[in-house]
């Protein structure tokens, strides 16, 4: 399958909407939550079973991304986008039918299972492209994107509340409110399907935005297959799982946390605030996306995660040292941490391109993407267990987060000697790319060897 060639004169400013199109979709994951009282309430669920869907979505997303980065590079940006579209409307689809039969297991496997794959392939599908369009400016490009991700949540959470207010209560309702999900967000990514283009080749080089891109092209380029054999990627990996770690451990647990760290003040946190808090830290991550992604051009890709993983560590100390004394302090360290956290998400194909070229750097990039479903159970995991067991021993209050909260900056400073040790891809991994047609790995792997390249 080919993917579609944009005509002369198509503007590059076209394909980031039609990215933010799917991301803007896909990021309704952010806003599980909704759905989790009602499916309680209905069906009769415990906590940790409404989360059940949601966990297994992440799962997928990491799992797809890494093994469905290669036909995605095969296949170009509208395959991706459409299988996208099929399996996460059809998994609110499933869901659907899942609720109105009461079989909850049929919303885990419609909602996690198929719509994960959804998230996975949707997440990768506009990176490469973005980069191929935009290799003057990648850190921009994937940051508008991918700030649709983090996004998406903002849109979604209000929609999906009113939805299952406004519908009937019990599981008839919530089976409506994912049938609407699925036909509503298979509408929207049409839109980004229909959109996307791929660069003609052989642009001439100083013509025009596209010439200048060609030209910002050249550099190394490596395949998928042999990246993961680099200790660059090795190191990336450990940098983004360090991040991420970092940043989701506040997410997870953000309104409790801020309302244990000021339960014993004279102004305790209410429950509405507290959401309040919560809603800041999504638009903190979604701002970050595009903002810090963006900085990356001018900085360098070293230097912004040196500033992601430096700084977070400070902003994580200062929390331990004063912020259950302060809450405008607490508040304004937890939304850079949480800037910083979307922003790593956001850099790392740049960076993926700086190091490995834009061969085959949307397969590449669904690899790195498994330090997100390590980071995913390993974040919250800290901060739950160490919360538990601090509990259990009769701290209360700020007390129960100072040790996660230190394991938070001993991982950061492991991510900040990982990034440190990142240095230029050695020139045996290079590959020479077919000239017209994005190679896999079966056909990179015959040019591994630079002396049977042409």
């Amino acid at each position: 399958m080919r993917p579609p060639v944009a005509p002369p004169g198509w503007s590059r400013w076209l394909v980031p909407p039609a990215a933010l199109a799917v991301h803007l979709s896909i990021g309704q994951a952010y806003a599980w939550s909704v759905f989790k009282p009602p499916l309680e309430s209905a069906l009769g669920l415990s906590g940790t079973q409404s989360a059940l869907p949601f966990q297994l979505g992440i799962v997928m997303l990491g799992l797809s991304a890494a093994f469905g980065g290669t036909l995605v590079e095969r296949n170009g940006p509208r395959w991706a986008m459409t299988v996208a579209l099929v399996c996460f409307s059809s998994g609110f689809l499933l869901s659907s039918l899942g609720a109105l039969t009461e079989q909850f297991w049929l919303i885990v496997f419609g909602y996690g299972f198929v719509g994960g794959i959804g998230l996975g392939i949707g997440y990768i599908s506009p990176v490469s492209t973005l980069i191929k369009w935009f290799p003057d400016r990648p850190g921009m490009a994937t940051g508008i994107a991918i700030m649709g991700f983090g996004g998406g949540a903002l849109i979604a959470s209000p929609w999906s509340a009113q939805m299952l207010e406004s519908f009937p209560l019990g599981s008839g309702g919530i089976a409506l409110a994912f049938a609407v999900h699925g036909v509503v967000y298979a509408v929207f990514m049409t839109l980004g399907v229909l959109l996307v283009r791929v660069p003609r080749p052989r642009a001439p080089q100083g013509e025009g935005a596209e010439g200048k891109a060609v030209a910002a092209a050249s550099g190394p380029q490596v395949s998928a297959k042999q990246a993961i054999r680099t200790p660059q990627f090795w190191c990336l990996w450990v940098v983004l799982t360090m991040n991420v770690t970092a940043g989701i451990g506040i997410l997870e647990k953000a309104a409790p946390m801020i309302t244990d760290f000021f339960a014993d003040s004279s102004a305790p946190v209410s429950a509405s605030a507290a959401a309040g808090f919560v809603a800041l830290l999504s638009a903190a991550n979604m701002a970050g996306r595009i903002g810090w992604s963006s900085t990356s051009d001018l900085i360098g890709r070293k230097n912004i995660y040196r500033v992601y993983l430096g700084v977070g560590a400070l902003m994580y100390l200062l929390i331990v040292l004063w912020g259950d004394a302060s809450k405008p302090l607490f508040v304004l360290c937890a939304l850079v941490i949480l800037s910083f956290y979307g922003g790593g998400f956001a850099t790392v194909p740049a960076y993926l391109k700086d190091l490995f070229g834009t061969y085959q750097v949307g397969a590449i990039h669904g690899r790195l993407l498994t330090a997100w479903s390590t980071a995913g159970v390993l974040g919250p995991l800290i901060v739950n267990w160490v919360a538990d067991s601090q509990e259990s021993a009769g701290k209360h209050g700020a007390g129960l987060y100072g040790l996660s909260l230190m394991i938070m900056i001993g991982l950061l400073v492991v991510g900040f000697v990982a990034n440190e040790l990142v240095r230029p891809v050695h020139t045996r991994h290079h590959v020479v790319p077919a000239p017209r047609e994005p190679a896999d790995d079966t056909d990179a792997a015959a040019h591994d060897d630079p002396r049977q390249s042409a």
